[in-house]
Order: C-alpha cells, then structure tokens, then sequence
C-alpha cells in the first residue's frame, strides 16, 4: 500500500469521526494544557491558514460561477446572520432572566459574525464551500459596524472594534489561503499528484481543528466549570436555535440540499472566539460575558462537528436504504427463476 493510500485512509477515517476526534482533543487539552497551549497567536492564525487552504483546495473555477448567479443566498445568508442569532440571544436571556454578564455574554456571541470553523463543517458534510466561504467573508466584513450596532440596539452598552484588524485577519487567515488553494485546483486539478494531495486534506484539517479547539479549551478551561448548568443550557439552545432557524430559512428559499446545510450550520456557528476577545478587551470588569463567550467557542466548535457528521450519517443511511430497496426488488425474481427452472 502506497504512503498516499495510507494517508487517504486515514483522512478518511477523521473526516467520518471528526465529533468524537474534537471531543477527545478537547478532553486531553483540559487534562494537559501544556499540549495545546501553543495554538495561540501567530500560530494559530497559521493553523487556521492551513485549515482554509484545505478547503480553498476543494473549490474550483465552477463554483465561483455558480456562486455569481445566486447573489440572493449570500445577502439573505448575512441577513439571517444578523437576526437571528442576536435575538435569539436576547430572548433566552430575558427568559432565563440571565446576569448582565452573562447576557452581555451572549449577546456578544449572537452579534458576532460566522466562525471560521463554519467553513471546515460544510466541507466536512458535503455543503457548499464557496457558499460558505462567501457567507464568511461578508459576515466579517459586515461586523465592525453590525456587532457593535446590535450590541448597542440590544444592551444600550458601546461596543467599539478594531474594524481593520479584523478585515487583516480575514485577508491574511481567509482570503489568501482560499484563493491559493483554488487557484492550484483550478490549475493542477486534473494532475494525479494534486488530487492525491487534496484527498488527504479532510483529515489535515480534522487536525488542524482539533488543535483549534485544544487551545481554546487550554486557555479557558478552567472557567468552563464556573459558569454553572444554566449558561451551558442557555448556549445549547441558543447554538441550536440557530442550527434549526439557519434550515428552515434555506428550506423556505427553495435552497438545494448543500446549501441548506450550510445556511443551517454558518447561522448556528458564530465567531465566538471573536467574542471571548471583545469581551476581554472592551468589558474587563465583567468576566461572565467572557466566560459565556469561551464556553460557546468550544461548544460551537463541537456541536458543529457533530451536526455535520450527523449529515454525512443521514446520506449514508440514505444510501443505504435505497440499496436495501434494489437488493429486494431483484432477490424475489432470482429466486422465482430458480423455482421454475427446478421444475
């Protein structure tokens, strides 16, 4: 067996189990730290270069095209974006009746746009890439004025954010990763060395995920077990919330299949680790609101990988059963011929 076979298997396997490679990586990093406390600063702008160029690998001239046409999807994506999240957030906080922190918190999450990660999630369950890719980048561009606006609309609290710092890290961390990586499928795609390449990449990207996830965990573990059951089912409903929203919107819109699931997973996954830095930065005095950002970070991050291995599990079973049907629609007739044929 060949190197790039091994590999192929491999990625394979991480690709199909990503939940419960993520969930372990968590586990280790809250245990030991000092494993993970490495992905932080520039090494983590690295690690998430590598993820994007994994799947700017995947995108080809074709999708752009496609992505032309339907200008609509994008604007109605940022739209949905920018409500549904934050006023989600602002119900279950009125509803549990939630500390100003930790609604701060919350609300924070809400306001803030896509996470890189929603992009590694719709290509790992077969969505659309460049649909996402795209969501991404106009959600963060939107956001220097959208978050800190909804913030405000929302808490009366001012929000101000360093707008070109983050359309820096969007060019630096997303643009040009993707674009290399398309630009090389469009140009080397047909060649047996790039494809080998790009079949390896599902699961450099599980890992590079992974090593996302541990750092956030190694840095802000410690207060997960701070925040109590309420905020942990506060942030569950909230992320679903917007899973389910994300869906219905794309199904409404006569989406197709990959585009639904996108939509469903780049509304219910929000740049949360955004959020636990303006929470930081902005609201020193008040550590709930950065509690409430650190733990939806990584339950993001988790609950997405598991949404989208669920996908995959639906298309296998899918599969599955349609085959079962075949295989019994022809059994009966072989076994009739034989009857006849034995007498």
């Amino acid at each position: 067996m060949g190197l790039f076979k091994l590999l192929e298997i491999i990625s394979r396997y991480l690709a199909k189990y990503t939940a419960l490679f993520v969930v372990g990586a968590g586990f280790i990093a809250y245990y030991y730290p000092h494993l993970f406390t490495w992905v932080s600063g520039t090494s983590q702008m690295v690690v998430l270069g590598v993820i994007m160029l994994a799947m700017g690998m995947s995108l080809h001239a074709r999708d752009y095209r496609i992505l032309a046409q339907h200008p609509f999807d994008i604007c109605l994506g940022a739209v949905a974006q920018f409500t549904i999240m934050p006023l989600a957030a602002f119900a279950i906080a009125k509803v549990f009746s939630l500390s100003d922190g930790l609604t701060l918190g919350l609300i924070l999450v809400g306001s803030c746009p896509g996470g890189v990660s929603s992009n590694i999630m719709s290509f790992l369950c077969k969505g659309d890439v460049a649909y996402s890719v795209g969501m991404t980048t106009v959600s963060t561009l939107l956001a220097p004025v959208m978050t800190p606006l909804l913030v405000t609309l929302m808490l009366g609290t001012d929000v101000s954010m360093d707008g070109i710092g983050m359309v820096k890290f969007l060019i630096i961390v997303t643009l040009i990763p993707v674009g290399a990586g398309s630009l090389c499928n469009i140009a080397f795609g047909e060649k047996q060395l790039f494809k080998s390449i790009s079949s390896i990449m599902p699961g450099v990207a599980v890992i590079a995920f992974a090593c996302i996830v541990g750092g956030v965990i190694a840095v802000h573990g410690e207060k997960f077990l701070e925040s109590g059951l309420v905020i942990f089912a506060c942030i569950f409903m909230h992320n679903t919330a917007g899973y389910i929203l994300g869906y219905l919107t794309a199904k409404f819109n006569h989406m197709n299949t990959a585009r639904r699931r996108t939509l469903s997973i780049e509304v219910g996954v929000q740049n949360a680790g955004l959020a636990t830095g303006l929470s930081s930065k902005f609201f020193p005095t008040v550590p709930e609101a950065a509690i409430a950002s650190a733990v939806s970070c990584v339950w993001h991050s988790i609950s997405g990988t598991i949404l989208a291995n669920l996908y995959l599990w639906f298309d296998n079973r899918k599969v599955r059963n349609i085959e079962n049907r075949i295989t019994g629609k022809f059994k009966p007739q072989a076994i009739t011929v034989q009857s006849d044929y034995r007498k």
